[in-house]
This record gives structure tokens, C-alpha cells and sequence, in this order.
């Protein structure tokens, strides 16, 4: 396929060397982005606490599990950086374009998570949809 010459970005994309190459992202340490491995942890961790505040207050009902780890989320990204699990495993959500996260990119980024189907849909960035849609991506703190 031929390029535009009016947009040189445009045509066949070449593969990226690492996820987050195509970011601007560094491939380790610092600043790159999140591996599979941490992020299982993480959401481990938030759905484990989001149980436990469940099962001790609301009989462990489901509604519930899913409505507090909602707002672990939608509380904690924009203030401490990312959920409970994400600092506990060295991550933090910042926003694609820089600056402050906000308050309607958790909510989307949220309300997508709680869904499941974008978590297991992702690019070759290692990004989710639902990161994508909401302009973020998980990176190493």
C-alpha cells in the first residue's frame, strides 16, 4: 500500500520491537508499560479486597463485590494513581496525552473494566480496550 504524501503516517505500520514502542514508552523499567503478569496481580488484589469489604458488610453479595471494586477504582486512580493492586505491584494509570488523569477516564476506563470483554481485547501496545477508549495505558511507577 502506498503512502499518503500529505501524511506520511498513514500506510502499512510496521510492527513495534516491544509494547508501548509506539508510545514513546521505554521497553523496561520505569515508564514502560505494565506486563500481564503484574496487571493479574493487581486485579487479583482489587477484587481480593472488594471480597473481603463484600462478604464483611453485604453478606458477600455480587452486586456489591462488583460495585466496590468499581469505586476503588474510580476513587484511587485519580488520587493515588491507580487501585490498591496497581500500586501494590509497582503500576500507576497515567493519560496517553499527559496531565492529570481525571475524573471521567477512570469512570470510562471503570465501567468498561467491570465488563471483562475489553480487558481481554488488547493491542500490540498491551493496552485493553477499555484503556484505549479512555486515552490511558497502565505503566510501570
Amino acid at each position: 500500500m502506498p503512502q499518503n504524501p500529505q501524511n506520511p503516517r498513514s500506510g502499512p505500520i510496521a510492527p513495534s520491537r516491544y509494547p508501548g514502542e509506539r508510545l514513546g514508552l521505554p521497553e523496561t523499567g520505569r515508564g514502560s508499560v505494565g506486563r500481564v503478569g503484574r496487571r493479574i496481580g493487581a486485579i487479583v488484589v482489587d477484587w481480593g479486597i472488594a471480597a473481603l469489604i463484600s462478604w464483611a458488610f453485604f453478606h458477600y453479595d455480587p452486586l456489591a463485590n462488583i460495585l466496590i471494586f468499581a469505586l476503588m477504582q474510580i476513587v484511587f486512580i485519580p488520587t493515588i494513581g491507580g487501585s490498591i493492586g496497581h500500586r501494590v505491584f509497582g503500576m500507576r494509570v497515567v493519560a496517553i496525552r499527559g496531565g492529570w488523569v481525571g475524573l471521567w477516564r477512570p469512570i470510562v476506563r471503570t465501567a468498561l473494566l467491570s465488563i471483562a470483554v475489553p480487558a481481554l481485547v488488547w493491542d500490540s501496545d498491551q493496552r485493553g480496550f477499555h484503556d484505549k477508549i479512555a486515552g490511558t495505558v497502565l505503566i510501570r511507577a
